[in-house]
């Protein structure tokens, strides 16, 4: 970590997270501090935990992309000892370059962050909600403990960003902040690498060997609890029963492997599951060209990337009616909404699909209209820094007597 000094002309921001794996909130955090740094008026970090995992990793690709300060202690794990290092760590960076934004995302640094950046003073703090950390799929003592937590970060934070209304308005209702303090931005993403690619999949069909006719039924998350491996295996028996040449391709890896693959085993259905593993990002949408459909049944995510990225690309999506997915899974338009936990519905509303390619068409061409300009990294990047300049309006007398002090 460096201590460059300040310039004065730009507004300073300062973006912390716990781990930069590959996953939705860490794309859309690099995206962010990327787009913002092109822009003159601002000068972006990104300050990031060292968390190495089996989901892959963006740390090199942030290395040559953007200003990145590495606080190894950051992790997402607590450890006490670790967890005030990092914490005095964030302090000493805050401090130095005198950020005029702190913008925090993921569990850890989100509480980490803030309490440095207001025991720094710095005058405008903002949080990112890419998900809710309490939700109904958890005990109830696991829930309220993280509520707590997100209830008493409250008074630290200016503003909250949601990547989904029904993110804001959950956490209205659970009274973490008034909602005058929630602002929806989706979740950014290099939208034309999927609305302008053209392959068919024929090549990834042959490189994971699944049949030329086969019908395909994709599932992009990464393979650990409460992502939704449980419940396509729960439907898979019946999909198969109707369809018995399907592939249900899974994209991503982690620590629930072996279990997916003992429980496609014990079900039957073996054969029919293809495990395409770690993805480079730039291989995404030839792997989405390889889809009938998208199936997505996580018990708990904002919305799920790879939604808006399959729409794009003109792919029809199932997914378990939580959360933010009814944003862009829109029933009869874009795809269809499942209960959670209803393998029945999941199976029903899959084979639906696979066997009305008109259906999937029509639905397909719906969804690439829905989610462009919506998702586009630039939308985002412009959404975030107007929220920014709006809270520096509504602030200036705080930032104003900030940058009096700081030139001092």
């Amino acid at each position: 970590m460096g201590e460059a000094q300040p310039d004065p002309r730009s507004m300073r921001v300062l973006h912390v997270i716990t781990r930069m794996i590959v996953g939705g909130a860490q794309e859309n955090t690099l995206l962010t501090v990327q787009g913002l740094d092109r822009r003159p008026e601002y000068e972006a970090t990104l300050a990031s935990g060292v968390d190495a995992g089996p989901e892959g990793s963006l740390l090199e690709r942030a290395r040559g992309t953007v200003d990145l300060a590495v606080i190894p202690e950051l992790a997402r794990s607590i450890k006490p000892t670790d967890d005030w290092r990092a914490l005095a760590k964030l302090y000493r960076l805050i401090r130095a370059r005198r950020y005029h934004v702190v913008h925090t995302h993921s569990s850890k640094a989100g509480v980490l962050g803030r309490i440095a950046a207001k025991l720094a003073g710095t005058p405008l703090v903002v949080h990112t909600l890419h998900s809710l950390v309490f939700h109904d799929y958890q005990p109830r003592i696991v829930n309220r403990t993280w509520w707590a937590i997100k209830k008493a970060c409250a008074p630290l934070t200016d503003h909250y960003i949601s990547v989904a209304d029904a993110i804001s308005e959950k956490a209205i209702e659970e009274g973490i902040a008034p909602r005058e303090r929630f602002t929806t931005i989706y979740s950014g993403m290099e939208l034309d690498w999927f609305l302008d690619h053209n392959g068919t999949g024929a090549e990834v069909r042959r490189e994971l060997g699944i049949p030329e006719d086969a019908p395909v039924v994709g599932k992009v998350a990464r393979l650990f609890p409460l992502k939704g491996h449980e419940q396509l295996l729960d439907a898979a028996p019946r999909i198969a029963a109707a369809h018995p040449r399907v592939r249900f391709l899974l994209v991503g890896d982690g620590t629930l492997q072996a279990h997916v693959r003992e429980r496609a085993r014990a079900a039957g259905v073996e054969e029919n599951f293809v495990f395409a593993g770690l993805v480079p990002r730039e291989r995404m949408p030839a792997m989405l060209s390889a889809m009938d459909v998208l199936v997505h049944a996580s018990l708990r995510e904002g919305i799920a990337r790879a939604l808006p990225q399959a729409l794009a690309m003109g792919k029809p999506c199932v997914s378990v009616d939580l959360d933010g997915a009814p944003e862009v899974v829109v029933p009869n338009e874009t795809g269809y909404l499942v209960p959670p936990r209803d393998p029945e519905a999941l199976a029903n509303a899959v084979t639906k699909l696979l066997s009305d390619p008109e259906l999937r068409t029509r639905m397909g061409s719906a969804g690439r209209e829905l989610v462009d300009p919506a998702f586009r990294a630039e939308t985002m990047v412009d959404q975030i820094a107007a929220l920014y300049q709006r809270l520096a309006r509504e602030k200036a007398t705080a930032l104003d007597r900030f940058d009096f002090e700081t030139a001092r």
